[in-house]
């Protein structure tokens, strides 16, 4: 019993200084992408099964099915150079999008969002990042609500327009995507501008979801006291994803999910030990 409680004692000193690494989300970037090419059945399905939250790209094809790819053209992980939103989704899925990983991936083929939702296991939540504009809100609003799982999907996108009329439509949680840039004289990395938070605030959404490296105390203290949530991307540097955790970030989105919430592991059994509990 005493050990018990010297665990719960430790773990709410690891949070008020450190954060509790099971208290983070591990998300995996275009599913378990390090390992399997991304956005594709096979990298959601093992993201998955690595114990991660997913997450995918979305667009919207030339006959209105949602399909699951990062880019606006196959070019990149099909070699087809085929514009996404003009082409008709049979087509599209003609396109092995697997090969260019390795040869024991070919044959995948670009995902229906449809078929992504229903694999979302118990407990686990699916990240769907618009990558088209507001003409794909429609649809996908319908997709989601007639879902089983419409309670285990999280919205996420880079235009702000687009991502508050997503959540005027659609009841799920939804955050802003902010990237960063490095300063052209110092070459270091600029910080993400607090005033973005009250902004996330005023559009309604639940919080933002930023670039790692933009991300200092000021602001996560901005998120917290707006009483909104804040997420990074994408982070596969273990020290890095520790500073983070100690800021208290909600969510950290890798490419390598199991790897990055070992490493995270690793480190807080070591301050453990060292600390003599």
């Amino acid at each position: 019993m005493k050990r018990y409680i010297a665990q719960v004692l430790l773990c709410l000193f690891i949070v008020s200084t450190s954060g509790c690494t099971k208290s983070v989300e591990i998300i995996a970037h275009r599913g378990a992408s390090y390992l399997a090419p991304e956005n594709t059945m096979a990298s959601v399905m093992l993201g998955w099964e690595k114990g991660a939250d997913v997450e995918v790209d979305v667009y919207l094809s030339k006959d209105n099915r949602i399909i699951i790819i990062h880019d606006s053209s196959t070019k990149r992980t099909g070699k087809i150079d085929l514009n996404v939103k003009d082409t008709p989704s049979q087509e599209l899925r003609k396109i092995d999008v697997g090969s260019y990983k390795a040869d024991k991936f070919a044959g995948e083929q670009i995902p229906f969002l449809t078929d992504v939702i229903k694999t979302i296991p118990p407990g686990r939540k699916l990240y769907v990042e618009i990558k088209h504009g507001k003409e794909i809100l429609p649809f996908l609003e319908k997709l989601i609500t007639q879902s089983s799982k419409m309670s285990q999907i999280v919205i996420i996108g880079f235009d702000l327009e687009t991502v508050t009329m997503s959540k005027e439509l659609i009841n799920v949680p939804t955050y802003w995507l902010k990237g960063t840039e490095k300063d052209k004289e110092t070459k270091k990395w600029i910080p993400h501008n607090p005033q973005l938070v009250q902004i996330a605030k005023n559009k309604g959404l639940d919080g933002l979801d930023v670039h790692y490296a933009g991300v200092t105390k000021e602001f996560t203290d901005a998120v917290k006291a707006s009483g909104q949530k804040l997420y990074v991307w994408t982070v596969d540097n273990p020290e890095e994803a520790t500073r983070l955790v100690g800021l208290g970030v909600a969510g950290i989105t890798t490419n390598r999910p199991q790897w990055l919430r070992q490493q995270l592991e690793d480190k807080e059994s070591i301050r453990q030990t060292t600390s003599g509990h």
